[in-house]
C-alpha cells in the first residue's frame, strides 16, 4: 500500500471511528494540526473542528459508514477519490461524492474539499 493510500485509509477511518480517543489518534496521524475541510454542508478547521464535524455526522446518521468507491488518483501534492455514505444494511447510499485534497510536505492531509454527486434521505 502506498503512503497516499494509507493517508486516504486514515481519512475514512476518521469518519467511521466511533471511539473518541481512537478517532483523535487517527486524525493526528492523517491530518496536519492546521488542516481544513469544506463541503457543501460542513466546514472544519484543525483537529478539534474535524472531530466535532465527525461527531455531528455520527449523531445525524448513526450506523452509517463512508467507503471508498474507486481508485485513489494522485499527482504532485494533489489527491482525489470517490466515496459513498451507506447505512448499516449496506443498501442504497445516502450520499456519494468526490473529495479533492492537498497534502502537506509530511504527506498528511492539509486541505480537503468535498463535492456531493448525489444525496438522498434515509428511510
Amino acid at each position: 500500500m502506498s503512503d497516499i493510500e494509507i493517508i486516504v485509509d486514515g481519512y475514512f477511518a476518521m469518519w467511521n471511528e466511533t471511539d473518541p480517543a481512537r478517532r483523535k489518534e487517527v486524525t493526528a496521524a492523517t491530518w496536519t494540526p492546521d488542516a481544513s475541510y469544506v463541503d457543501p454542508r460542513f466546514t472544519a478547521d484543525g483537529h478539534d473542528g474535524l472531530d466535532q464535524m465527525v461527531v455531528g455526522v455520527h449523531t445525524a446518521y448513526p450506523g452509517y459508514r463512508f467507503r471508498l468507491t474507486g481508485p485513489v488518483d494522485a499527482h504532485h501534492d494533489r489527491v482525489r477519490w470517490s466515496w459513498e455514505l451507506a447505512g448499516p444494511d449496506g443498501g442504497t447510499p445516502l450520499a456519494t461524492g468526490v473529495d479533492y485534497a492537498v497534502l502537506a510536505d509530511d504527506g498528511r492531509l492539509r486541505e480537503v474539499t468535498g463535492f456531493f454527486e448525489s444525496i438522498s434521505h434515509p428511510s
